[in-house]
């Protein structure tokens, strides 16, 4: 337990725990991304589709993604994408955890976004390091031509987080500031 690591005077007074705690969720994403990564990758043929749910609105296929979302920069020379795709996105990992755990600015929601957002991070940055072809994408979504896409471009677990993750820490930026502007009215009125 943490109580046994670092005094408990210093984990009440600095939050410590408070920023701790959401870091389970990104070890659960992380483990999560891996794992249906893995079950993919065992399971299914490479460029296959290995199910098909709801009259093909949903598939779970295996493919790979040597580039970033939706497949930007797969035709960079491979020393340009490593160090674009796996070293940049690496470093800005490291300055939002330097950034999470030494503010106490951030709400609980954010804690727990910001720890959603790195473990998807993470997955995905796993996939760049250590597999060769690229990051494992699987589920295909029917997008019936909207935006001219007859399919959504495949995804995972990593990118639903970061996805999912981002939206919520935006909102809640937003709703931070509203707060804070309507509080000030308020003061100025007094």
């Amino acid at each position: 337990m943490i109580d046994d690591v670092v005094p408990v005077e210093f984990v009440k007074n600095t939050g410590l725990k408070r920023k701790l705690i959401p870091l389970i969720l990104t070890a659960a994403i992380f483990a999560a991304d891996q794992l249906t990564k893995w079950l993919v990758v065992t399971f299914i043929s490479p460029y296959t589709v290995g199910a098909s749910f709801l009259n093909g609105f949903l598939r779970i296929v295996h493919v790979y993604n040597p580039g970033i979302a939706f497949s930007v920069g797969n035709g960079l020379p491979d020393t340009i994408r490593s160090v674009l795709f796996a070293f940049a996105p690496l470093a800005v990992l490291i300055v939002v955890m330097v950034v999470y755990f030494r503010t106490n600015e951030f709400s609980s929601v954010q804690r727990w976004a910001i720890a959603g957002i790195v473990g998807g991070g993470l997955g995905n940055l796993f996939d760049r390091f250590f597999r060769s072809e690229g990051v494992v994408d699987f589920i295909d979504v029917k997008f019936y031509g909207l935006f001219g896409l007859e399919r959504w471009p495949t995804f995972n677990v990593a990118d639903m987080s970061v996805l999912i993750c981002g939206a919520t820490l935006i909102i809640s930026f937003i709703i931070m500031v509203k707060n804070e502007s309507k509080s000030n009215r308020n003061t100025v009125k007094d």
